[in-house]
Order: structure tokens, then sequence, then C-alpha cells
């Protein structure tokens, strides 16, 4: 069997060591590299291939959060478990919604770690218990929230631009703008570009002014 690759990214030594030290115990893990940012992942991921990034939510630079995005853009087929001090609603409902498979909580003991890590590895989410417990609904009409990449991109397409131009003017490809689009038309419910135009300019989107989701 082949052993699941495992990327490790936390800004403090300390902690990335010690779960490097714990997950290195189990034979059907192999950890490919423990790097210290956001920045350093995303140049690395499509040389080291990993089936699951294990990511701090906050380091300097390229947050945790950006970094998920870039990440599942540039390889859809990672898995992410972000990690986190932070319990709040807001945080874990945000990671999962920017495409984390999981959210953990740094005190957790270490061999959570694994069991989230299997979860992913058979398609599933992760929530540990604080986590669990914190999160809330993620709107209150029910609505999931864009993430804010799809927000950019809501208000490229607002302005009558293509997808091959919106792909162009955020460097990424084709495909993933129209995934994008048909994740933005199903969270809000709309089913033509001429709607999406119509919603953005009814929420202000394209004035700035107003927030989506």
């Amino acid at each position: 069997m082949t052993a699941t690759r495992i990327v490790i990214v936390d800004d403090h030594p300390m902690v990335a060591e010690g779960i490097e030290a714990i997950l290195e115990t189990y034979d059907d893990l192999d950890i490919v590299a423990v790097l210290t940012n956001g920045q350093e992942v995303i140049d690395q991921v499509e040389t080291l291939q990993p089936d699951v990034i294990l990511l701090d939510l906050n380091m300097p630079g390229v947050s945790g959060l950006s970094a998920t995005e870039i990440i599942l853009e540039r390889r859809p087929e990672t898995r992410i478990l972000i990690l986190s001090m932070h319990d709040s609603p807001e945080y874990i409902s945000t990671a999962l919604n920017h495409g984390a498979k999981g959210y953990i909580l740094k005190d957790v003991p270490t061999e959570e770690i694994k069991t989230a890590i299997d979860t992913v590895m058979t398609g599933g989410e992760y929530l540990c218990t604080g986590a669990r417990r914190s999160l809330k609904p993620r709107t209150t009409d029910g609505r999931e929230p864009l993430t804010s990449r799809e927000q950019q991109i809501l208000l490229q397409l607002a302005q009558g631009k293509s997808n091959k131009d919106v792909g162009a003017a955020l460097e990424i490809s084709v495909r993933t703008v129209e995934t994008h689009r048909k994740n933005i038309k199903r969270k809000l419910g709309i089913s033509s570009t001429a709607g999406l135009t119509r919603y953005a300019m009814e929420h202000g989107v394209l004035q700035g002014t107003g927030r989506v989701g």
C-alpha cells in the first residue's frame, strides 16, 4: 500500500517538529516536507505532490486561507487540514468555505491528527471536537457565502469579461474560472450570466461597496 504523502506547514518550528515526530511513527504516512510559510507550499506543491497538507491558519505573508485557495486551484486533489489556535465559528466556517477538508485545534492530542488524515483520505471532512462545538450555521439565510476568490471572479464576470479574460486577469486557467462560475451560480441560486450581473449591481459589487455572502 502506498504511503500517504504529508506536508506540514507551520511557522512555529516546535509545533511543526512535534507533529512530524508523531506522524513519522506511522508506517502508512510519508512526511515529504516541513515548511514554514504559505508561499513555500504554494511554490512547491506541484513538485511535492502531497496527498494531505497540514496548514497553519495564521502565518506571516500568505495566510493559510489564501494558500488554501491557490493550492486547490493548482492541485485540486490535495486535501488540506487547517491547524489553528482559533476556535471561533467565523474562522472554522471560512476555512471550510475556502476548500479545507478539516479543521483541527492545536491543543488536540497529536494522535487525533492521524484520525483526521485517515478521514479526509477516504473522502470525508474532519472537525475536531472543539471545532464541531463552536461551528454554527454558515449563513443566516441558509446560503453558502462566496469565498474571496469567488467574489473576485463575480466582479470580473459582472463587468462583462469572458472566462478567458478572467483567467488571464487572475492568472488561473479557464477551466478553474468555469468551476468557480458554476459554484457561484449554485451558491447564489442564479442560472444566467445576466442574473450574476444583476445580483452584482443590486449588492454593490460593481461599485466595490457591497460584500457578497
